[in-house]
């Protein structure tokens, strides 16, 4: 159980209750992780819309955000989260235990392009040491095709994701996976 009161789908009223029917709508039920947010009616709105909007994203794929939440879960320390994506990587997105692993033990090990893999360690790079990020860095991803609106979006998915790994390890969500 959480440190902090949440509101269970089936007891969800008013504006909760709206929110929770998106999700539904969307994940088919509504994770621990979004019910920590029913103490806030609007933040719980916001993180959903924060979410929603990657769901369908057009150039940033699941795996690079699943590969990206998995890594900075892993750099935060959070091990629900870790987990969580970790499981993510191999259900929804077809990589194996042993993929998983060795993207752990070495980003550049990631199954994934080499244009996502070269945004995954940029967003790492951010997430880590930002103010180690340079013009350089951000125009050789320009320069592989990047634009920088995904550039931009793939660091702030990162960037939010350390906010929320620390909520979740902070008010004890508890494993739902």
């Amino acid at each position: 159980m959480p440190l902090i009161s949440t509101v269970a789908p089936a007891d969800a009223t008013g504006q909760i209750a709206e929110t929770y029917h998106q999700v539904e709508n969307t994940l088919q039920r509504v994770p621990n992780t979004l019910q920590l947010f029913s103490n806030s009616p609007q933040l719980l709105e916001n993180m959903w819309g924060y979410l929603n909007y990657f769901l369908p994203h057009s150039k940033l794929s699941m795996p690079l955000l699943v590969t990206i939440r998995l890594l900075v879960s892993q750099h935060v320390k959070c091990d629900y989260t870790t987990e969580c994506n970790a499981s993510m990587l191999m259900s929804m997105c077809n990589q194996t235990q042993e993929q998983v692993t060795a993207t752990q033990q070495d980003p550049n090990q990631a199954p994934l392009e080499e244009k996502e893999k070269a945004l995954l360690l940029f967003v790492l790079k951010s997430v880590k040491t930002p103010l180690e990020v340079t013009e350089q860095d951000v125009q050789a991803l320009v320069g592989i095709g990047w634009e920088e609106k995904d550039i931009l979006d793939a660091t702030a998915h990162g960037a939010c994701h350390v906010g929320a790994s620390i909520l979740f390890c902070t008010f004890k969500v508890e494993k739902d996976f």
